[in-house]
């Protein structure tokens, strides 16, 4: 659940009006989970927060094995159907996705986001997750 200090919808619709032809965009965790979203209805949001999550794995796997072992997506770009897909790092932990028609500037779009990125890279950044043994889990 989101908090009106963690909450960045505005910044994502403001995105959605700045950038014709987009449609839709979310902001997530490294690990897919939507932190807020535009454009799209919950389940929407979750299902596009998974592909983005995939995607940056994938990409980042790319750099890690052809780029002298060094990840970090910047930016990976999908073209499928009607739409095209950017996604982006968007601070420490955080991706952001948007999905736009065929006919949007994606140099335009990029920038956009980078932008975006660049502007609030702490207030963007999604901190790891603190993991915890299972219940009846000994780990001596």
């Amino acid at each position: 659940m989101t908090t009106p200090e963690t909450d960045f919808t505005y910044l994502l619709t403001r995105l959605l009006e700045k950038v014709p032809h987009t449609t839709s965009a979310v902001l997530l965790s490294a690990d897919g989970i939507a932190k807020c979203w535009d454009g799209l209805h919950k389940d929407q949001a979750d299902t596009l927060g998974a592909i983005a999550s995939s995607m940056c794995s994938l990409a980042n796997r790319v750099g890690i094995q052809f780029s002298s072992g060094r990840g970090g997506v910047q930016q990976v770009a999908c073209e499928a159907g009607e739409c095209i897909l950017l996604v982006a790092a968007a601070g420490e932990g955080s991706v952001l996705a948007v999905v736009a028609e065929r006919d949007v500037n994606v140099g335009n779009l990029g920038y956009e986001m980078s932008h975006l990125a660049k502007q609030l890279p702490d207030q963007l950044s999604t901190p790891a997750r603190a993991t915890t043994p299972l219940a009846g889990t000994s780990y001596s």
